[in-house]
């Protein structure tokens, strides 16, 4: 097994305290807007599929890294809230979509907003301790 040198691990450090200081940002930005982190990722999850995905729960569960039950019960709590709704499909019934509703959208919107302008603000940051992780030290 290669051992790794002490700078070496001061960076793989600096890389995870830049990528916790964004988390915790973003985990900030959703909670002042009354949601929890989870339903905040779900939306932007939602309104960010692939093209050729369908707006599944399912979909949503790999996109997210969780439980189809655990992303179920974040869709009904949104739903509650107004900002998604489940559809059934109408070539067929026995699937149900997850839909966007406007003020989801609103809300998304207003969050990846100041989630881009705080990427900018911190992108010389992250990419450098991303850049010193990723270097080869002979």
């Amino acid at each position: 097994m290669a051992s790794l040198r002490a700078s070496e691990y001061r960076a793989l450090a600096e890389l995870r305290h830049q990528l916790r200081r964004f988390l915790a940002f973003s985990e900030e930005q959703a909670r002042s807007v009354g949601l929890e982190p989870r339903q905040h990722q779900l939306l932007l999850a939602l309104k960010g599929l692939p093209e050729d995905a369908a707006p599944t729960v399912g979909a949503l569960a790999e996109r997210l890294v969780l439980r189809h039950h655990s992303t179920g019960e974040l869709v009904d709590r949104l739903a509650e809230r107004g900002l998604v709704q489940r559809v059934e499909v109408p070539e067929d019934r026995r699937r149900i979509h997850v839909e966007l509703l406007p003020e989801g959208e609103k809300v998304l919107h207003e969050l990846s907003m100041a989630h881009r302008q705080e990427l900018r603000r911190v992108a010389p940051d992250l990419v450098e301790a991303m850049r010193r992780a990723l270097e080869e030290t002979p």
